[in-house]
């Protein structure tokens, strides 16, 4: 699943970092496609390597470029990884819009699959993806400087829920956060099981999160 060159359009109001790695910003388009190699190169040496035997060498002769190139963006192969982390969890919180948008979503237990189904298949598909999830491999502070990998990610499902339906976000903040923290554990259990993901342990999963938002929010 490679797809170089082509920025997920993210609302505004869900975008999860408040920083990053670069060093500058590709401007133009051969700058941003270059980038983008490099992050496709790191994703598949993830997948072949993991994190520990990464280097900055490797992920530029993968991506065909110098590792000067690489160095006028990233300092060092973790900022490499943050911004390969970053990308996905653009990528996740964009197919979830996209399937909100898609599906009449009138009960939590919807809104439940769509986030669950979207996690799984990158987990499944997305290079990469699998080794480093969103980022707690690396550093429980991947994707932000000042919040835990798993708090980005929950406020930006907070901030995406409060957007399209009628709910407050101080309301929902601590639930969405309990719910993306048990669901996190559980699905690292299920792939531990299985390498495709314990359907079992993942359907047992979907039940759990539906009935706890239920009961918090009703239907």
């Amino acid at each position: 699943m490679s797809d170089a060159g082509t920025a997920p359009t993210v609302d505004p109001a869900v975008k999860p970092a408040e920083f990053t790695p670069l060093r500058r910003k590709p401007v133009q388009q051969r700058s941003a496609r270059r980038v983008a190699q490099m992050l496709d190169a790191c994703a598949e040496l993830i997948d072949e390597t993991g994190y520990d035997a990464l280097t900055t060498t490797l992920i530029a002769k993968r991506a065909g470029v110098a590792v000067g190139s690489l160095y006028q963006f990233f300092p060092d192969k973790r900022a490499v990884v943050q911004a390969l982390t970053q990308r996905n969890l653009e990528r996740f919180m964009q197919t979830v819009q996209e399937r909100l948008v898609a599906v009449d979503h009138n009960h939590w237990w919807d809104v439940v699959d769509t986030l669950l189904d979207v996690y799984l298949r990158m987990h499944r598909e997305s290079p990469g993806f699998a080794k480093v999830h969103f980022g707690d491999v690396v550093d429980v502070r991947l994707l932000d400087s000042q919040r835990d990998n798993n708090t980005v990610v929950a406020d930006s499902i907070t901030a995406l829920l409060t957007s399209r339906f009628d709910l407050p976000a101080d309301k929902i903040t601590m639930p969405i956060t309990l719910a993306v923290e048990a669901a996190d554990a559980l699905l690292k259990l299920a792939f531990q099981r299985e390498p495709e993901g314990d359907q079992e342990i993942v359907d047992e999963t979907k039940h759990l999160i539906k009935v706890y938002l239920d009961s918090r929010f009703g239907s």
